[in-house]
């Protein structure tokens, strides 16, 4: 005979099968596709919403959520039409909450926005060419007050340094912990941010000397950084670019980047210009320029003709650096482990 306790939890196990068997049975009752809900639809587009019934079930009323946020609900099944203007870009989780019949089943789907338009591509011209250290892997790279601040990577070798950007040499520099690779930097309110890749762990220091203050941590990789001028944008080698609270380090927000036709991952070295994200796609010669609102890809820079303008060698990397001098109203761009840096102007 069995005991007591096996008894119970045999019980409850088959009371648990049944219960979501029934589940299952219930949310094959209803569907929430429709011709207007497609895989793929653009910012401009509106969605019909309203359930497929099948067995014709006496509906009292859906209540209908977009990433768990309510857009609306309706008496019995009626439609409801909502306009994807408002959202962000990027995958979409939709929930149907159906009551009837004394009871409640939630129904699931998804779908994605994608960027209404392609970017437009966007020219340069060469203002100028500077000498810029071969030996560094840059990661970030930034203007503060007319220096060149910029952030390297590399085990046993990552620094955060400011720059001569006119000559290239290195005016003042301290060394991250060997087992730290260094990633974007950013400044804010006076204060130098930088990340780390793999490590889940930055810096904050004093962007005058250059003293370590803290260290936060957060949850993802470490790819680039920067500012809106009051929270900190990070990146993490996805098409995601988190929007974080630089007093706790929290994630508060993010963005999906996406153009017309695909996501674009590999977000890498980032620079805020003008309300714009400016940003490198790792391992590739461009520069996206992105709408921090909704990720949409708004224009792109190809900068593929730069590589062969550089000395080659066994060591050298990608194209990454985005710094913007506003008191030139210029460009400056380079690559890991580039012998130049180049300061060009948006045609």
């Amino acid at each position: 005979m069995l005991n007591g306790k096996l008894f119970a939890i045999i019980l409850l196990g088959i009371l648990a099968f049944g219960c979501k068997e029934d589940e299952n049975e219930l949310k094959n009752l209803f569907s929430i596709e429709n011709p207007s809900l497609k895989p793929i639809l653009k910012l401009e587009e509106r969605i019909d919403l309203v359930l497929q019934n099948k067995e014709n079930k006496a509906i009292d009323s859906v209540v209908y959520f977009i990433n768990d946020v309510k857009i609306g609900s309706v008496k019995g099944n009626d439609t409801i039409s909502f306009a994807l203007n408002k959202q962000k870009l990027g995958n979409q989780s939709l929930k149907a909450s159906v009551y009837f019949e004394g009871k409640t089943i939630d129904i699931d789907t998804s779908f994605s926005i994608f960027a209404s338009r392609e970017p437009q591509i966007l020219n340069y011209t060469i203002v100028n060419t500077y000498p810029h250290d071969i030996n560094a892997y840059t990661q970030g790279f930034e203007f503060y007050n007319g220096v060149l601040l910029e952030g390297t990577g590399q085990y046993k070798e990552s620094t955060l340094r400011k720059t001569d950007h006119t000559t290239g040499k290195v005016t003042q520099q301290i060394k991250l912990e060997d087992n730290y690779f260094g990633e974007g930097i950013t400044v804010l309110n006076g204060k130098i941010y930088q990340l780390t890749w793999k490590e889940k762990t930055g810096f904050v220091y004093d962007v005058n000397t250059l003293k370590l203050e803290k260290k936060f941590t957060f949850e993802t990789d470490g790819w680039g950084l920067t500012n809106d001028g009051t929270n900190l944008y990070m990146s993490d080698g996805s098409e995601k670019i988190y929007i974080v609270d630089p007093a706790t380090f929290k994630v508060v927000d993010s963005i999906s980047v996406y153009t017309a036709g695909s996501k674009i991952d590999s977000i890498n070295e980032m620079e805020w210009i003008n309300g714009k994200i400016w940003a490198n796609i790792y391992q590739k010669d461009v520069i996206a320029v992105i709408d921090p609102k909704t990720g949409a890809v708004e224009n792109v820079i190809n900068c593929a003709e730069l590589k062969s303008k550089v000395t080659q060698h066994p060591e050298i990397d990608y194209f990454n650096g985005i710094a913007y001098n506003p008191s030139t109203k210029t460009y400056f761009v380079t690559g890991k482990n580039w012998d130049k840096t180049f300061e060009i102007k948006i045609n």
